[in-house]
């Protein structure tokens, strides 16, 4: 049988065709598979388990809570795996910005954990507390040493909130502790909201933008540290009736059973009484 033209570029035609999916479905079967998320390396509590009972929240915040290169570390990240080793309780890191872990507790969708959380009467209205995990060594203000307005250290903290030439820097859904928060609402100062981290609060103090804001004396050290500005560029102010540190607490979605903050609560007691 002889094949005349048409039928040489037909065949050819069909086998460009035929060709052509083969190399597509290729393509589509390789190049449309999402890459894997970068997740730290498994161990016993970050593994992908079906029996993991909480995800517990957390942010960058030196030196309370960091990313290592094989987990999460730091003053509360440190003590909270213990515990939870000493409860028998599986859990998995997940990095979530605050303001988010808040909105995720309230929703209670799951069994969340927020990581380091003041209690403040606002938020015992949605989320269950464990027993304080770390107390802070106390609140002081951060200004920057060459600031020309009269900030002293040794002053009851009235003498600041009430000075109507200076600018309190306050980070937007923060607690500072009932104490401050109080002082605040009652004395009315002049002040910045905002809503970046407290790195970048630094850089507004250094800048002028703002005199002062609050922090704990541990993380104030470890942010003029690690900021990459000057560390002798600021100043800590402390205050004459500030009271003791504020206690950090582990904060759980409702659906949390109770069950579990009792084990959680146990191992708290457990680690504090061997530590």
């Amino acid at each position: 049988m002889k094949f005349t033209t048409t039928k040489y570029i037909i065949i050819t035609l069909i086998l460009i065709f035929v060709l052509s999916i083969f190399l597509y479905i290729k393509y589509y079967s390789t190049a449309h598979i999402s890459s894997p998320i970068k997740t730290l390396p498994n161990t016993d509590n970050t593994a992908k388990d079906q029996n993991i009972a909480i995800t517990i929240h957390y942010h960058e915040k030196p030196p309370y809570y960091i990313t290592g290169d094989l987990d999460v570390y730091g003053l509360c990240a440190d003590p909270v795996k213990e515990i939870f080793k000493q409860a028998g309780i599986k859990f998995r890191w997940e990095k979530t910005p605050a303001k988010r872990q808040l909105e995720i507790i309230k929703e209670n969708h799951a069994r969340d954990c927020g990581l380091g959380w003041y209690k403040t009467s606002e938020r015992e209205t949605f989320a269950k507390y464990s027993l304080p995990i770390y107390q802070d060594r106390g609140v002081i203000a951060v200004k920057k040493r060459d600031n020309p307005k009269k900030i002293m250290s040794n002053r009851p903290i009235e003498e600041i909130l009430s000075n109507r030439e200076l600018t309190l820097l306050l980070k937007s859904g923060y607690s500072d502790g009932q104490f401050i928060d109080d002082q605040i609402a009652k004395l009315n100062p002049k002040r910045i909201v905002t809503t970046i981290e407290p790195i970048g609060m630094l850089k507004m103090i250094s800048l002028g933008r703002a005199d002062y804001f609050f922090i704990a004396e541990e993380e104030a050290e470890a942010l003029t540290a690690t900021s990459g500005l000057p560390k002798d560029e600021f100043e800590f102010i402390r205050f004459s009736d500030m009271p003791e540190g504020n206690k950090r607490y582990l904060i759980f979605s409702k659906m949390v059973e109770d069950e579990l903050i009792e084990k959680i609560n146990k191992a708290i007691q457990s680690y504090k009484k061997s530590n």
